[in-house]
């Protein structure tokens, strides 16, 4: 049974490195070559709304695309919302809550996401653990409350 779990794991970080290269490849351009590390125990956390804080790994999420380590309190709920970029996250500890018109998913740690842009969604943490999940956008973070 941990094979198949590991093996999505493997996967999931694959995908996030493709998307993070991709991103990179953009700052490259933009002449911000450099190595970026950060530990989530370590990294400064701003609160981003209640419940809810991110400590920027590299990028600027204000401004275009950006990974950064999240924070999500117990029961955390962040309401119907969508967001105008690419969203890919993977869990580090906790559990990331997940609900759209498919149905509802629990990302445990190992776990990947990806949220298309423009895709409504709700998104929550564990009403025990919260969540701490690692981010990359494909531009500036938004929350766009649905409608």
């Amino acid at each position: 049974m941990k094979r198949p779990r590991m093996l999505f794991g493997v996967l999931a970080a694959l995908a996030l490195s493709g998307a993070t290269a991709c991103a990179e490849n953009q700052q490259d351009q933009a002449g911000k070559n450099a190595v970026a590390y950060a530990s989530s125990e370590k990294v400064s956390y701003t609160e981003r709304m209640a419940g809810a804080s991110a400590g920027t790994v590299w990028g600027n999420p204000d401004q275009g695309a950006h990974s950064a380590f999240t924070k999500f309190v117990p029961g955390f709920d962040a309401g119907m919302h969508s967001h105008t970029n690419d969203l890919s996250l993977v869990v580090l500890k906790g559990a990331y809550l997940y609900r759209d018109e498919a149905g509802e998913k629990r990302g445990a740690r190992g776990e990947f996401l990806r949220i298309p842009g423009g895709h409504k969604h709700w998104s929550g943490g564990d009403k025990n653990e919260g969540a701490l999940f690692y981010q990359h956008a494909t531009g500036k973070f938004d929350l766009v409350p649905a409608k």
